[in-house]
């Protein structure tokens, strides 16, 4: 995002999740002010992204999905899908970590990802 409020933001977030872990009354909150910004810059995939994100954690009060594999995984794979997701304070801050650098076709692919798993889920 080129928005310095939002890379400020970006950056609230992931030092809470260091220190709290996920609030989720505090969390939610900054990611829907995130995703404003993300509306403003008209960057529709961070906007699904984390409107998904704030939903998930609202419904789970916590962040259940990994960290997307380097490697595509099988179907079948259920092992690797549940590894990832021992940490979920990890799995989010990457997550929102994507959101800084948009111009990063790995942030890009890695945050369809998370869309795709987020919407399974």
């Amino acid at each position: 995002m080129e928005n310095k409020k939002a890379i400020k933001l970006i950056d609230k977030i992931l030092v809470d999740l260091d220190k709290t872990g996920i609030n989720t009354d505090a969390l939610i909150e900054d990611l829907k002010e995130l995703r404003t910004y993300a509306l403003e810059e008209q960057i529709p995939l961070v906007v699904k992204v984390l409107r998904f994100t704030y939903e998930h954690i609202e419904e789970n009060n916590s962040f259940l999905i990994p960290i997307p594999d380097d490697e595509p995984i099988e179907e079948d794979s259920e092992v690797s899908n549940n590894e990832g997701a021992k940490d979920p304070v990890e799995s989010l801050k990457y997550l929102v970590s994507l959101t800084k650098s948009l111009k990063n076709r790995t942030n890009i692919s890695d945050l369809k990802e998370y869309r795709d798993a987020l919407m399974e889920y």
